[in-house]
């Protein structure tokens, strides 16, 4: 079985020299006669896969020494309950939503203090991003969220929100290493990293470190205090080894390609054959609002419900997989994170194209 071309949202599509490397290091990493999985955290061979990845990723981004790297479990869900735990000194946070992650985390920090919306795009199922260079924001806000990339609905905030002076929290899992960023413009930058950097199981954390404090809200619990994994390294108890490692390789693997300016580079060049493509197409119709448009996630849809049952049937047997959109969009999406290569897009417009001929 030749490998297929996955457009999976996540656990998603990784480098295939990347795995290739890690099969050669199954039962042996490096002449430690063990495989990573069964590593001790606390050895030295550990040590040095874990502090090697931090220093790829800070290099990566251009991360200032006053931010913390911390690889975490529990998810980019977790992180819903943990933001407001940590950060709402005030009792009071705002929130844009523009998706479902977007909403679930609003949800999440309504048991912790007053969240309030101040913009949303549901009004048009999620198909843009609002203009956001003038809100509300709250006078005693502890601090402004967004999801800067939505997985589902495929929309990007091109422009940050105008904070207004409060901090910037953004969870970016699905645009993570896909285009440079300025770290500096948040508070908090975070994302789990099982669409564009490594296996289920890990979320990594950015965070300011004035924003890392004992002074969180009472009940917290010691593992959802961030000064915990802080002050150990993200070491406090046995992390994701395994996925951290893989992590590691994808950022090697990042700064190889010339990082993430040619990610980006490359990325846009991806994306416009899909979205070229959509635009002319007569059967085929992008569901976002172009100014808002997604690198990473493009959702589409023909009109007919049996239509787009039929194409994902049928693109499956000619090894484009898991195409099938969110059931709450319905239709097509595909995900085409920096590790799925440019010829998975033209085999994905072409096999377009030729059922276009064949169904219209």
């Amino acid at each position: 079985m030749s490998r297929v071309y996955n457009f999976s949202a996540g656990p998603a599509v990784l480098p295939e020299e990347v795995l290739k490397e890690a099969a050669d290091e199954m039962l042996d990493y490096q002449g430690s006669g063990m495989s990573v999985m069964e590593m001790s955290h606390r050895s030295k061979v550990y040590d040095k896969i874990i502090k090697d990845a931090e220093a790829d990723l800070r290099e990566l981004m251009n991360i200032p020494d006053n931010y913390k790297v911390l690889f975490l479990q529990g998810g980019a869900s977790q992180q819903f309950a943990m933001i407001p735990m940590n950060l709402m000194k005030n009792r009071v946070a705002d929130y844009i939503v523009t998706g479902q992650w977007a909403k679930k985390a609003y949800q999440e920090a309504q048991k912790y203090g007053k969240a309030n919306c101040i913009a949303s795009s549901a009004d048009k199922t999620f198909s843009y991003i609002p203009d956001c260079s003038d809100l509300p924001v709250s006078e005693d806000a502890d601090y402004v969220y967004i999801c800067e990339n939505n997985t589902i609905y495929g929309t990007k905030f091109k422009e940050l929100p105008n904070t207004k002076g409060k901090t910037l929290v953004a969870d970016v899992s699905s645009c993570f290493l896909s285009e440079p960023v300025d770290v500096t413009k948040y508070g908090v930058i975070y994302g789990g990293v099982q669409k564009n950097i490594g296996p289920a199981g890990v979320v990594i954390v950015i965070i300011r470190e004035d924003l890392i404090t004992e002074d969180v809200l009472p009940g917290t619990p010691t593992m959802l205090t961030y000064k915990t994994h802080a002050d150990a390294d993200s070491l406090y108890n046995t992390p994701p080894c395994y996925g951290i490692y893989i992590c590691g390789k994808v950022f090697k693997w990042l700064k190889k390609r010339g990082g993430l300016a040619a990610m980006k580079e490359y990325n846009e060049k991806k994306a416009a054959i899909l979205y070229d493509y959509l635009d002319q197409s007569k059967m085929f119709h992008g569901t976002v609002e172009p100014a808002s448009r997604s690198l990473m996630n493009v959702p589409f849809v023909t009109g007919d419900k049996d239509l787009d049952a039929k194409f994902v049937k049928e693109a499956e047997a000619a090894g484009l997989v898991n195409l099938k959109g969110h059931r709450t969009v319905g239709g097509m999406r595909a995900s085409i994170y920096n590790a799925m290569p440019i010829e998975g897009v033209e085999a994905l417009v072409a096999f377009m194209k030729k059922f276009e001929e064949e169904n219209l």
